[in-house]
Parts: C-alpha cells; sequence; structure tokens
C-alpha cells in the first residue's frame, strides 16, 4: 500500500477515536453499487477484499471510498434522441422544439442507463491519530473532498481541517530555488514551474536549477509553483503552491526494506502500509518545519 499523492488535513493529534465505534459509523454509508436507474453510487468498502472497514496496522488507520459510475456519453444520448425525435416527426408529421428535445434527452438517459458500463473506483485515506493527520491518496482537490464530504457524513463529528502554514509554499520553494538551497532533509531535484503574475508559465524538465536563466526569470517577478524534491534519498515527489505532494515515489532503499518480509499477501500488505505511513509521517514533518511550522489561528 504505497500512497502516490498526498492531499493533507489536519486532526487533533492524540484524536481521541477509536476503531469499532468509527467503523459502526462507516458502516451505515456503505457502498451498495449502482441500481439499473442510478448513475453514480458511493459508499465505504473495505481495503482489502474482506477484511474491515477499517484496516487497523498498529494504530495507523485505512479507509476506502468506493464509487460505481456509469459509462454514458452525452454523445450517445444525443445520438438516441434525435433518432427518437426523426421517428415522430415523420410519424406524426410535426417538428420536434427544444422543450420536447430535452424531455427526449432526460427519456433517453433513463432508458439507456440500465444499459451503460459500470466503472468502480476507489479512493484511500489514511489516519495517523498520533501524529494527527488525515491524508487522502488523491491526485485532484475534488477527490480529496469527495472522500472528506462522505467521513463528515458518516461520522458525528470530525474534527479534520485543510492543513495551513507559516510560510507561503510559493514563497519557501522561490527562496530555495534562488538561493539553490534546500532546506534540511530535502534535495532540489530537476523538475520545476515558476509563474508570473500575468500567469505566464515556465516550465522544466530533467534541467538543473543551477543556471543563471532560473534566477533571472525569479529576479523578474515569477514564482515557483511547482518543485521536484527528495526527501533523506528515501522518497521523491512534487510539491506545489496549494501545499499538496504529487507524484510520491518511495525509492530502491526504502522498498528494498520490505522486500522479503511477510509469509503471505496479507502480511506483505500490512508491512508496506506501516512502512509508508512511518516514513511520510516522519516527510511530513520535517516539510512543516521547512514551511516554518503550523500557522496558528490569530486570536
Amino acid at each position: 500500500m504505497w500512497f502516490k499523492n498526498l492531499q493533507l488535513y489536519r486532526l487533533p493529534k492524540n484524536w481521541a477515536a477509536e476503531a469499532a465505534p468509527l467503523e459502526e459509523q462507516l458502516a451505515r454509508l456503505t457502498l451498495q453499487g449502482c441500481s439499473a436507474t442510478d448513475p453514480r453510487s458511493i459508499g465505504w468498502v473495505s481495503p482489502r477484499d474482506g477484511g474491515s472497514l477499517i484496516h487497523s496496522v498498529n494504530q495507523q488507520w485505512l479507509l476506502a471510498l468506493g464509487v460505481e459510475e456509469k459509462l454514458l456519453p452525452t454523445s450517445i444520448v444525443k445520438r438516441f434522441a434525435s433518432d427518437r425525435a426523426k421517428e415522430i416527426e415523420e410519424t406524426e408529421g410535426r417538428r420536434i422544439g427544444r422543450r420536447e428535445m430535452r424531455e427526449l434527452v432526460e427519456a433517453m438517459t433513463v432508458e439507456l442507463l440500465p444499459r451503460a458500463f459500470i466503472r468502480r473506483r476507489s479512493t484511500y485515506g489514511w489516519i495517523d491519530r498520533s501524529n494527527g493527520w488525515l491524508v487522502v491518496d488523491a491526485a485532484s482537490p475534488a477527490k480529496a473532498e469527495e472522500f472528506l464530504e462522505q467521513l463528515r457524513k458518516s461520522i458525528d463529528t470530525l474534527p479534520a481541517k485543510v492543513l495551513k502554514v507559516t510560510l507561503s509554499p510559493s514563497a519557501a520553494m522561490t527562496a530555495w530555488v534562488a538561493d539553490g538551497e534546500a532546506p534540511a532533509g530535502f534535495t532540489l531535484d530537476q523538475d520545476l514551474e515558476l509563474r508570473s503574475t500575468e500567469k505566464a508559465t515556465v516550465r522544466y524538465a530533467n534541467h538543473s536549477l543551477e543556471g543563471e536563466e532560473i534566477r533571472q526569470h525569479i529576479a523578474a517577478g515569477k514564482i515557483v509553483t511547482r518543485l521536484a524534491m527528495t526527501w533523506n534519498d528515501r522518497i521523491s515527489f512534487i510539491l506545489n503552491d496549494l501545499l499538496q505532494i504529487k507524484r510520491l515515489a518511495f525509492l530502491d532503499i526504502l522498498k528494498e526494506q520490505a522486500e522479503g518480509q511477510g509469509e503471505n499477501e496479507d502480511e506483505r500488505f500490512d508491512i508496506d502500509f506501516t512502512l509508508m505511513s512511518g516514513e511520510v509521517a516522519q516527510l511530513l514533518d520535517d516539510l512543516l518545519a521547512a514551511l516554518g511550522g503550523e500557522a496558528t489561528a490569530a486570536m
């Protein structure tokens, strides 16, 4: 279980929640699957086939949100509706107006839904109570918010909030690149995006960040909005200006620790999850320190 993208939310450290009652609350909103006329269904599923809704290893919790969606392209619906409209015009000798055409589209949607293919996806979330993290493995904020919204519906009280830091990620990354020096525990890699106030964007891929050209962009007012970094030679990632971590990659030295351990698939899954959660928790602590710590609300 290796996360690829991190959307970060804060929980109170040592959050006083227990797995058993939390799982009972999740069980009220499990994935039921799409019925014949449902375009979409959403609910909790087990992170492991046949397992519980909360997969707990050493007080680290793994949750999975399942989503089923009917694949019914708008172009297909419109084509069937258009064919139906032509039949009516030919048999009844009249033209179909806009309002009736909209009604035909709606009717064809209902008629075609039972025949549509179903796509299923899962979004995983990790809760670290002791360190106060709720981390969603999602490439887009929309998927993370979908997970969080369902969690709020399921749990009576969820004290999760978006992580806020003292230093602006853009300002911090711009300073690191301008100085050519990464914060303690990190190295700067070779992927970079800069943006001006006019939204003009410059991107570098597999390019040294030590050239004068990049510093000239910064001197001209561009700020860094995406920066590739590596933490302690163990995890590489891209940090962006919204404090999202993308393209998370656990390097060979880390995965080698997991190889050969565990006698079966379940044990290997737990070992991977334990290793992943432990390393990412340390990464997040160091990243918070590099960004000046967590911002406190003004009194």
